[in-house]
């Protein structure tokens, strides 16, 4: 019968360190719930003399690995120091170690999470990683076990909240791109290097796992279409206003008939999408199932105390399968063949803006080539601009494929009359104005 769970921790900045605060201070509560005591024994830090966020016990700081990884005491391994390679093969040592592992490494995961579980599994071991998406929402639990007995059809959400940070800025207070960043960066949303944010590659790693778990299929990084947020700009969220729809760079993942897309993308929402209400810092993932049909997972994407609560709500879950002798059962397998969708077998709605000459003809040559791709259209705004002997012309399509659409702008790209495409977003629902 197991008396104690002894911890071991890979890192200890903002994460670790609210990870240690709840283990601490929630004691009582978590001896309560499991019925034993849970203990920090060993935390590996790269400078053992750093000032430390949280209280520790200095005896227990150690710059070796092996500490760690290598004490029979520790029973479980909570890995929050980020990167890959290292950390991966810190990982399966732990898992040879028979150690249990709940990591919050969403890069190592959306990279290497197959390869994982399958150690994971032949050591008898367990490997979680709730707080890896949307940090303190319990959005993978939900979808492995709130949602295990429906068959999810759809997944898309809000998962980076730097990005939202910026475009609810420029939305609401008509801050341009570049000044929004930087007020992320000076309030800790964004890093220096805002680049793994804004150009969608965070959201399109979360994406690869949420897939991967929602649909039982083996979706990897590279499945993932990417595409950021820095060349939105506010004349095309004001437009979006004015047709009744929010921008947000959205991180979809569908499964139908066996074929599978995933994307990251900035696209329009019609302001009545749950997803449109979604400010600033927050995550929301939007999960539709065929049984249960749309719920919503909404709350705080990252944070030391929301980030940690996902990895402690993890070790109860780890210890909890050691005290009842099941770890290594609830191993993720695919079941489900990878099919990724063709660009003919992608539909969406779109919003395109053309900067065109101020002449006779031109929107009889535009819908021309409208027609000849079958590409309808829901909505049309003209602005003439007299000085510049111009006008802009923009547009809200209905559904129509990622193909006919590519098509469309390869005609429209040869037209005499065209200055400039300026912008061009995929668009959700109908617009609410």
């Amino acid at each position: 019968m197991v008396k104690k769970v002894s911890i071991g921790l890979l890192g200890l900045g903002v994460v670790g360190s609210g990870v240690v605060h709840i283990i601490n201070n929630h004691q009582e509560k978590l001896k309560h719930q499991l019925g034993v005591p849970i203990e920090v024994k060993r935390v590996l830090v790269r400078n053992l003399e750093k000032a430390r966020e949280v209280d520790v016990n200095p005896a227990l700081l150690t710059s070796n690995p092996d500490d760690v990884l290598n004490d029979p005491d520790i029973n479980v391994v909570i890995e929050v120091m980020g990167g890959v390679d290292i950390t991966k093969e810190y990982i399966l040592q732990a898992f040879s170690a028979g150690k249990h592992v709940v990591s919050a490494n969403k890069d190592l995961v959306a990279l290497h999470g197959p390869e994982l579980h399958a150690a994971a599994e032949k050591n008898k071991c367990d490997f979680y990683y709730e707080a890896s998406v949307a940090g303190g929402i319990p959005i993978l639990r939900g979808i492995t076990d709130g949602l295990a007995s429906d068959r999810i059809e759809r997944v898309m959400g809000i998962v980076n909240g730097t990005t939202n940070y910026i475009l609810t800025k420029m939305a609401e207070e008509g801050t341009s791109y570049g000044d929004a960043l930087k007020q992320a960066q000076e309030l800790g949303f964004a890093e220096a290097d805002p680049t793994a944010d804004v150009e969608g590659l965070d959201a399109a790693r979360k994406m690869a796992i949420l897939g991967r778990l929602a649909f039982s299929t083996p979706v990897d990084l590279k499945d993932v279409t990417v595409t950021g947020i820095s060349q939105v700009s506010t004349e095309d969220i004001k437009n979006g206003s004015e047709l009744g729809y929010t921008m947000k760079l959205i991180g979809y993942a569908d499964f139908e008939d066996g074929q599978l897309e995933v994307h990251v993308m900035p696209t329009f929402l019609s302001n009545d999408h749950p997803l449109a209400s979604v400010k600033n810092e927050y995550n929301a993932v939007y999960v539709y199932g065929k049984a249960v049909g749309e719920t919503m997972f909404y709350g705080p994407g990252a944070g030391s105390l929301p980030t940690a609560t996902a990895i402690v709500s993890d070790l109860v879950n780890v210890v909890k399968n050691i005290r009842l002798g099941v770890t290594g059962e609830q191993v993720v397998k695919n079941y489900h063949n990878k099919a990724l969708k063709t660009p003919s077998e992608r539909f969406s709605q779109y919003y395109l803006r053309l900067n065109v000459k101020d002449e006779a003809g031109v929107f009889s040559q535009l819908s021309k080539i409208f027609h000849e791709q079958e590409i309808s259209l829901k909505r049309i705004i003209q602005r003439p601009n007299k000085k510049e002997k111009s006008a802009e012309i923009i547009v809200i399509t209905h559904q129509t494929s990622e193909e006919n659409f590519t098509k469309l702008l390869d005609k429209v790209q040869n037209l005499p009359v065209l200055k400039e495409i300026s912008s061009y977003y995929r668009v959700e629902g109908d617009g609410v104005e």
